[in-house]
């Protein structure tokens, strides 16, 4: 797979400021991938906008239309396989993807989270690292396995927890360092270089050829 260009399918809920990273990155031929589609739950994400000013195929695929979990992740897989996508990118995908969606992508889906896991699992990391009291955060990327923020880490970035923080001033923190490493933790993918043993992540060295 390493050889070949990779697809990327990224699933979004809002504002899309990882895709655009991502986006952007693209063009700047440091990441070695095209956007084959984007996907968003809701039809207010502007990320959807975002894709569409790149010129990338653009589709909602809204929750709410579909029956249940299963009906709504089967419209996902098809979307994602009629754009020929190998890597599954969540960026600010706000749905805990069920088992039948894991593994139709095993091993081929990342997503990105705002504190520094193990610690603050979930959808409030900011609030709940600041309730904690910890002194430093950041982001995580890793693989998705059939848990919540569980599958094998990646890479990680920390920031500084400031006195005075609210979560506005720590999640801009944090997503100034989203925005520079899921690029080029993506290119790693794109390389060949991401080397998974049991929850192990191995970045190996770049070939020169």
């Amino acid at each position: 797979m390493a050889n070949e260009k990779q697809v990327l399918g990224v699933l979004c809920s809002g504002r899309g400021t990882d895709l655009q990273s991502i986006i952007d990155a693209v063009a700047r031929g440091e990441v070695h991938a095209t956007i084959g589609v984007v996907l968003a739950d809701k039809p207010e994400a502007y990320a959807l906008e975002r894709a569409r000013k790149a010129g990338i195929p653009a589709v909602c695929v809204n929750r709410k239309e579909y029956e249940d979990r299963e009906q709504f992740e089967k419209a996902l897989i098809e979307e994602l396989a009629q754009a020929g996508v190998t890597l599954v990118v969540l960026a600010g995908f706000m749905r805990i993807l069920t088992p039948y969606f894991v593994r139709a992508y095993a091993g081929r889906i990342m997503n990105i989270h705002p504190a520094l896991l193990p610690s603050f699992p979930g959808a409030h990391a900011h609030r709940d690292v600041l309730a904690y009291g910890v002194k430093v955060s950041g982001c995580t990327i890793h693989f998705v396995d059939e848990g919540t923020d569980s599958g094998p880490i990646i890479a990680q970035a920390a920031v500084p927890v400031l006195d005075g923080d609210t979560e506005e001033t720590l999640g801009a923190r944090v997503l100034k360092e989203e925005h520079r490493l899921y690029p080029q933790v993506i290119e790693w993918y794109c390389e060949g270089r991401l080397q998974v043993e049991g929850r192990k992540v191995c970045v190996l060295p770049k070939k020169s050829y």
